[in-house]
This record gives structure tokens, C-alpha cells and sequence, in this order.
């Protein structure tokens, strides 16, 4: 009797949960040393804190988040946050937030992503007019895609009305740009 053997099934559960949490595991850790760089490795700042609050609320375990730390700390490889630009199926403007060790690479994927699944990339400026820069500290906008604040966050000022065809293909296009371990967020301003 194939199939009913428990251990397998388990097994491979096992192997989908473990493989997830991996992911979401390297894309914080990559935040964790970024922003623990940033901060010359004081555990006070609050763009550590807020980072590591962040990944405690993914259940990442501690040793993980020191790991990561003393990766920083100790010389690791510098890593670069870049804001892509591209357009989605139906028109609807795409802001990618990376935090990579590689420009040139990540810029391939990205590209290869959004090719593969109905979008294209843009340059700078082409898509970040239909996003404004919300500052939860000070209570301004700011239109500067390069300026990177862990307290801000995008706010879509036009959307985009889609189809259920476009909506489906956006789902799809974002899920696997999520699933690139350097891509930290995707913003869209579909309806």
C-alpha cells in the first residue's frame, strides 16, 4: 500500500514549512546585518530594534539574529538596498525594495521575474510618481525614492483599476518576486 506510510508524509510537510521559513530567514538576517552595519553594530538603534522585532514576530530564532549581527560587525560583505521600477500586467506600477550583495545580479532577476510573468523593469523615476513616501516619525511625504527610512513606508497616490485576468497574473508576479531571497518588499498600486 503506497502512500500510507506516515513518516513520508511528514517528511515532506516537513521539507515545504522548513523551506519557507529558510527563506523568510535569509531575507531578515540579510536586513538584520544591513541595518547592524548601519548601526556599528549597536543593538540599541532603533532601525536594528525595529528589524529585529521584526524578524522575533517570524519566530527567527535568536542565534540567527546574533549570527547576523556579528556577520555585520565583523566585516561581512556590504550589502545595498536598491529601489526597482517596473510595470505589471494591466499598467500597474511595481516599487521593489532589494537589499542584495550584488547589483548586477539581483537587476537580472528582477528583470528575468518580470519578464517571465508579464512586466517589464523601468527606469528610475518611470513608476516611483505613482507612490508617495510616508514618514510615520515626522508626519511629511517625501517623493525621494533614494532615501531609505525603516519608519517609512510607500503609499500608492493613483491605483490602477484590473480585471480578474490582471489581478491574477499580478498575484502571481509578486508571489514569485517575494520568493527571491533579496527582495525585501513589493508595492503595487493596483485597486
Amino acid at each position: 500500500m503506497s502512500g500510507h506510510n506516515k513518516w513520508s508524509q511528514i517528511k515532506l510537510k516537513k521539507g515545504k514549512t522548513d523551506a519557507k521559513k529558510s527563506q523568510v530567514f535569509s531575507k531578515y538576517a540579510k536586513l538584520i546585518a544591513n541595518e547592524a552595519r548601519m548601526a556599528k553594530g549597536n543593538k540599541d538603534a532603533p532601525s536594528l530594534r525595529a528589524a529585529i522585532e521584526r524578524a522575533r514576530k517570524e519566530n527567527m530564532p535568536s542565534d540567527n539574529i546574533e549570527r547576523a549581527i556579528k556577520k555585520a560587525t565583523e566585516g561581512g560583505g556590504a550589502l545595498e538596498a536598491i529601489m526597482y521600477e517596473g510595470y505589471g500586467p494591466g499598467g500597474v506600477a511595481l516599487l521593489i525594495e532589494v537589499l542584495t550583495d550584488s547589483r548586477n545580479r539581483s537587476a537580472g532577476e528582477i528583470k528575468h521575474l518580470l519578464a517571465e510573468n508579464g512586466g517589464n523593469l523601468a527606469g528610475p523615476g518611470a513608476a516611483v510618481w505613482a507612490f508617495e513616501k510616508v514618514d510615520h516619525n515626522a508626519n511629511t511625504t517625501n517623493r525621494n525614492a533614494n532615501s531609505a527610512n525603516e519608519n517609512s513606508k510607500w503609499r500608492a497616490t493613483t491605483t490602477v483599476p484590473l480585471e480578474d485576468a490582471d489581478l491574477e497574473k499580478l498575484d502571481k508576479l509578486v508571489e514569485a518576486l517575494e520568493a527571491n531571497e533579496d527582495v525585501q518588499e513589493v508595492i503595487t498600486n493596483a485597486e
